[in-house]
């Protein structure tokens, strides 16, 4: 089975860099550019990681941290 990554990163070409690299490694790839949306796509695909930036435009990296583990 193929591990699936979600990657949370509001600048678009460091989130491309990284799905490069993790899918060149044969991860499977998810990616969100706000905390918003990494709680949404981490509810609907539960993915096996997550590549967390801090300093994202809405909520920040810690919150949304905290938010995945609270919901589990």
């Amino acid at each position: 089975m193929q591990e699936t990554i979600l990657i949370v990163e509001d600048e678009e070409d460091v989130a491309e860099m990284l799905r490069y690299n993790l899918e060149k490694e044969k991860y499977q790839t998810l990616v969100a550019y706000s905390g918003a949306e990494a709680l949404e796509v981490a509810k609907a695909h539960a993915p096996d990681l997550v590549l967390l930036d801090i300093m994202l435009p809405d909520l920040s990296g810690w919150e949304v941290c905290r938010i995945l583990r609270d919901s589990n």
